[in-house]
């Protein structure tokens, strides 16, 4: 949906109390993230780590942004919808174009459509790939949304929100994030040579420390199995979901 048709539906949103009502009208409005069938394999030159190569760092996030930034331009371009590509920066600080970078080490930056990644010290000493692709991958899920005007929405729902309902929309959000994430990592993950099993990326997320903004660990592993499985946007309607889903 283009993000100019929604003015109308913001307003109408708001007329409701309940969560459930934004959420089954984002998805009725086309934002639940559908562009299409299942992708296909992508080859990705995604280079070694280095231990303690700050460079190697970058060379291998700069090269995981040129892959997702090549597989979502061509899921929007087989939608027909327009595609921009984000601003990527990466540095050894915490200082970011949207402010302080969070100890999880990457933000995305809707206004200023910047994926911000910082290169955390642990990253340094122990540079376990998967972990550190899914900085780029998961950030990438935010800048599609903003694309498809799902932060546009989602942030005209959430400040005259109750905090109950501004808790579970920020974790729709980052339900589907991990989503579209997993669909990416469907076309991508053998390219990307995660050095670890899928099923056991999947047992670790799940068993990750719990997140007031992203919610339950169970919940985020699920969601990116269900895209990583089901290789479509159309699996990633967290919109609707229910809320023992997303909570």
């Amino acid at each position: 949906m283009r993000i100019s048709l929604l003015a109308g539906m913001v307003a109408g949103l708001l007329l409701f109390s309940e969560p459930a009502w934004a959420a089954s009208s984002i998805a009725r409005a086309g934002l639940s993230g559908a562009m299409g069938g299942r992708v296909a394999a992508q080859r990705c030159a995604v280079p070694q780590i280095r231990a303690g190569s700050v460079a190697s760092l970058k060379s291998f996030h700069r090269a995981m942004a040129e892959c997702a930034d090549r597989f979502w331009a061509d899921r929007f371009a087989a939608a027909g919808l327009t595609y921009t590509s984000p601003e990527v920066t990466i540095t050894t600080g915490s200082d970011s174009v949207c402010g302080k970078i969070t100890s999880n080490g990457a933000q995305y930056c809707p206004v200023q459509r910047t994926i911000a990644i910082r290169i955390m010290r642990h990253d340094l000493g122990d540079p376990f790939r998967m972990n550190i692709a899914h900085s780029v991958a998961h950030e990438w899920g935010h800048h599609v949304q903003q694309l498809i005007g799902v932060l546009d929405v989602q942030n005209a729902l959430y400040w005259p929100a109750s905090d109950s309902a501004r808790a579970l929309l920020s974790h729709r959000l980052e339900m589907q994030a991990e989503c579209f994430a997993g669909v990416f990592y469907s076309a991508t993950l053998k390219s990307i040579n995660p050095g670890i099993e899928w099923d056991d990326w999947i047992d670790a997320v799940r068993r990750a420390d719990e997140s007031k903004i992203h919610g339950k660990p169970r919940n985020l592993a699920f969601w990116q199995d269900r895209g990583y499985r089901g290789g479509a946007t159309g699996f990633c309607n967290t919109w609707t979901a229910t809320k023992s889903k997303v909570a």
